[in-house]
């Protein structure tokens, strides 16, 4: 169940729409999405929203059979326009 934004009805924190896209789109066999956004505090990209670096680890069998960039290419097109939203992403995918 997604968890709400303390003060924002509704609003699902950005990892578990991350989570819930790639869910939605490759059926993972494994799959984990960290906020890594407090080890940018102050950097380049950081908004101060607390949700503008992700690190996210996918196991699939549809990305199995692609290539490195195919496998990128299609994990931000599940994405959609959460891509806009973050500063970055690290993917770790197979």
């Amino acid at each position: 169940m997604p968890r709400g934004i303390e003060g924002v009805p509704g609003k699902m924190p950005i990892a578990d729409e991350i989570a819930a896209r790639l869910t939605a789109a490759f059926a993972p066999d494994e799959l984990s999405v960290a906020n890594d956004s407090h080890r940018h505090a102050g950097h380049a990209g950081d908004d101060g929203s607390g949700e503008s670096h992700f690190a996210i680890r996918i196991r699939a069998a549809a990305l199995a059979r692609m290539g490195r960039v195919a496998r990128h290419r299609a994990i931000h097109a599940a994405l959609g326009d959460v891509n806009a939203r973050v500063h970055a992403i690290a993917i770790d995918a197979g």
